[in-house]
């Protein structure tokens, strides 16, 4: 069952300019310490930025635009697996926000996909609820 859905495009020369502009009192800001120790070991970094920035704005859509005050953007955590497979980890407000959009004995799902083609950078989120252990025995 589908939750919510959410997409965001970003230019990522836009971040590029936010960075130079405010540096690290930007960064703080939006992104954790594991999003920055990610982004500042590649080549690429305004554009793994501007991923996560995408991502976090489209997580925030697919949790119900008109119910997210109070959530910050430091709660929306892009992490990746071994694999390097994105997905979110939420804390705070967001978690809350997720828990209460979830319907009573099922089990949140958010995923998460990311792309970039300079100079854009997009996510594109769906939380979706499944029963309990349903990803474990599906494979996935």
């Amino acid at each position: 069952m589908i939750l919510g859905i959410g997409s965001d495009l970003v230019d990522i020369t836009r971040i590029e300019r936010s960075i130079d502009r405010f540096g690290d009192r930007f960064l703080a800001r939006i992104f954790t310490d594991r999003e920055r120790d990610r982004a500042d070991s590649k080549a690429n970094r305004a554009a793994v930025y501007a991923k996560r920035f995408a991502a976090k704005e489209a997580v925030w859509k697919a949790l119900g635009e008109e119910d997210r005050p109070g959530i910050q953007w430091r709660e929306l955590e892009v992490v990746n697996d071994a694999s390097g497979k994105p997905s979110f980890e939420l804390s705070g407000i967001a978690a809350a926000r997720l828990r209460q959009i979830t319907p009573e004995g099922l089990v949140a799902r958010v995923d998460l996909s990311l792309t970039d083609e300079p100079p854009m950078a997009q996510a594109f989120v769906v939380i979706s609820a499944e029963a309990p252990g349903l990803r474990e025995t599906s494979g996935g």
